[in-house]
């Protein structure tokens, strides 16, 4: 399955957005340029990727959506409702985006404590944003981490597979955009390693769509066949950012703690249910689950399964493309992947995570180094 390509838009119908999100004082950082590194003709370790390596098989159900993620507010009686959820595979790249979006849609004239439903990376970038403006939060959740589907995720900064280019609409891709340039700058605050976050090379080997946006991430560029040590004749490379999400997650959680929040276990079932909570504004940030509980029938599950082998720190370099993907992090080195629309099992699949690390192994067998 192909990602889904950044969309091109007209950057006046969303220059209003973007200021709205902006970080003062915030300079994007860029890091060495690609073709600067990629001209040195350094040879890159091989991954070791063998079945003996592997220290678990995940699999994730992405919450996508064709037409693209939902910001929006609606009304339960007297509750005020804000939806952020349906990010498909670009949970982490979009989370503190969308959910500036969608705080902005629900703190202006409110008084009293808020609630957010829903304790992945969407709730806890929300909550924290709402505690930033001043107010108590509750965090009303059936799963914390690390069982949440944030926690699977690869946390590569890159939208992928989250929207269908003809299905959405020009006001939705203007909210994508400010989204992605709120979120590109917000988790540059956050390199190092409390957060567990880091740039790093990535090569795209082919096989994707890659439209860039201005500013994030740094420009692609292109290699020839003596640049790189793939075994194909072109590719491309960029640099961004990776999370390790399990690190990032327990430090979210960690800060809303400190800043007051209360977390509570509760399943809701119905709408009506959100309504009866003792607060008057609510996020929802239930990811696959707006499905059932709001009857979003437009959301559906695309299933991404994982190898997780032993790590290499050796390893500083990703790549993604027709191979699958490669992400190295200290937890693990991350083998992906598939996306496969309409499945519900978030069960791996022993043929798929043997087809993928022996696809990877094949790739690295026949590394070279660039002359």
């Amino acid at each position: 399955m192909r990602p889904a390509p950044f969309p091109q838009l007209d950057r006046r119908a969303v220059a209003a957005g973007l200021a709205a999100l902006a970080l003062p004082g915030c300079a994007t950082t860029r890091p060495e340029s690609a073709a600067s590194t990629a001209a040195r003709g350094l040879c890159l370790p091989p991954v070791k990727a063998s079945p003996d390596r592997m220290i678990r098989a995940v699999a994730g159900l992405r919450p996508y959506r064709k037409s693209g993620f939902v910001v929006r507010r609606d009304t339960l009686g007297d509750t005020a409702l804000v939806h952020n959820y349906g990010h498909g595979g670009a949970g982490i790249t979009l989370s503190w985006g969308t959910s500036r979006l969608a705080v902005d849609l629900g703190l202006p004239g409110h008084t009293g404590p808020v609630a957010v439903i829903g304790c992945g990376v969407m709730g806890l970038s929300t909550a924290r944003l709402v505690q930033d403006a001043g107010f108590a939060v509750t965090i009303y959740t059936d799963d914390l981490p690390p069982a949440t589907t944030s926690n699977i995720a690869g946390g590569q900064w890159h939208p992928y597979g989250h929207f269908d280019r003809d299905s959405v609409t020009p006001q939705w891709r203007a909210q994508f955009l400010a989204a992605a340039d709120y979120s590109w700058r917000r988790f540059q605050l956050m390199i190092g390693d409390a957060y567990g976050i880091r740039w790093l090379p990535t090569y795209n080997l082919g096989g994707t769509e890659r439209q860039l946006l201005p500013t994030f991430p740094p420009e692609n560029h292109e290699l020839t066949r003596a640049q790189h040590p793939f075994p194909i004749d072109r590719a491309a490379r960029f640099t961004t950012m990776y999370v390790e999400t399990g690190r990032y997650l327990r430090q979210l959680i960690r800060d809303f703690r400190i800043a007051g929040g209360a977390i509570a276990r509760r399943k809701f079932t119905a709408p009506g249910q959100l309504a009866e909570l003792p607060e008057s504004l609510v996020f929802n940030c239930t990811g696959l689950g707006s499905h059932n509980l709001f009857g979003d029938t437009g959301m559906t599950p695309a299933r991404g399964q994982l190898a997780i082998l032993l790590p290499q720190p050796e390893i500083e370099y990703a790549y993604t493309g027709r191979f699958g993907y490669m992400f190295p992090r200290p937890d693990g080195i991350l083998l992906g992947g598939t996306f496969e629309t309409g499945q519900w099992d978030a069960t791996p699949q022993d043929a798929d995570i043997a087809r993928i690390i022996d696809g990877h192994r094949r790739l690295h067998a026949d590394l070279r180094c660039p002359a």
